[in-house]
């Protein structure tokens, strides 16, 4: 067999491996995920961000609906938070799951927390990722950009946490995971390069319990050369990523 064709079949029979999400053009946006995207009060550097994210489009993907719960692990700064907490409306309620670090860090959580005021339907928790302790059982687990950071560090345990997101969520519940992406196999693509490879992470999810639902092509991108390692920041935000829905049965 040619070496040029064997690592791109060996690449495609991983891939089948990990589970065979079916790929999936989000759905039309809601008259309620339209506005909170176009809600005015959003801040102008989360709106500057629209055109890479497409938060619409990625909202309907994910499936989110009025009167859900939804746990968002590793909020960041709300760019999300706030799309999701309008998206949801006042009968559903948004979780922001903060690491017990930042909770500990003086004014640490003085931003999530006026932000949380000032939605209504939000709640702060400083949570343990393996060890998570939510007062309910939610519909949905978000986390966007964050899956490879959830490797890294002396005490990261992926598959301790991804068991903890999947007993934290209801019967029939999703997770969405969304991540840049690295080639498959690149050697320390988490922490040197804070991207994912997309079969490792489907073969983790899987491992957890969960059935991927499926997958998405609305953020890729081929002008980046992920095989040269390039960080995130050095294509200013515009890498190539992967977007995964997943159910727990």
């Amino acid at each position: 067999m040619s070496r040029t064709i064997f690592p791109a079949l060996l690449a495609a029979l991983l891939t089948t491996s990990a589970g065979a999400a079916l790929a999936a053009a989000p759905p039309a946006p809601s008259a309620m995920v339209k506005a909170a995207v176009a809600d005015p009060a959003r801040p102008a550097a989360d709106t500057a961000r629209d055109a890479n994210r497409k938060p619409a489009e990625t909202v309907a993907f994910a499936g989110v609906k009025p009167g859900m719960k939804v746990a968002e692990l590793a909020p960041g700064g709300g760019y999300y938070t706030r799309i999701l907490s309008k998206s949801v409306g006042p009968k559903g309620k948004v979780y922001m799951i903060v690491s017990k670090a930042q909770a500990a860090r003086p004014g640490g959580l003085d931003a999530v927390n006026a932000l949380a005021a000032a939605l209504g339907n939000v709640e702060v928790t400083a949570q343990d990722n393996t060890a998570l302790a939510l007062p309910e059982k939610v519909d949905m687990f978000w986390t966007t950009e964050n899956y490879h950071d959830f490797h890294n560090g002396p005490t990261a345990d992926i598959a301790k946490m991804n068991k903890s997101v999947f007993d934290s969520l209801k019967p029939g519940g999703i997770y969405y995971v969304e991540d840049h992406s690295a080639p498959v196999g690149m050697k320390d693509a988490t922490s040197k390069f804070h991207r994912m490879d997309e079969v490792q992470a489907k073969n983790e999810l899987i491992a957890a319990g969960f059935k991927i639902d499926a997958d998405a092509n609305l953020l890729r991108n081929p002008a980046d050369k992920r095989a040269e390692g390039n960080a995130e920041a050095d294509i200013k935000g515009q890498t190539d990523r992967f977007m995964l829905r997943l159910k727990r049965p």
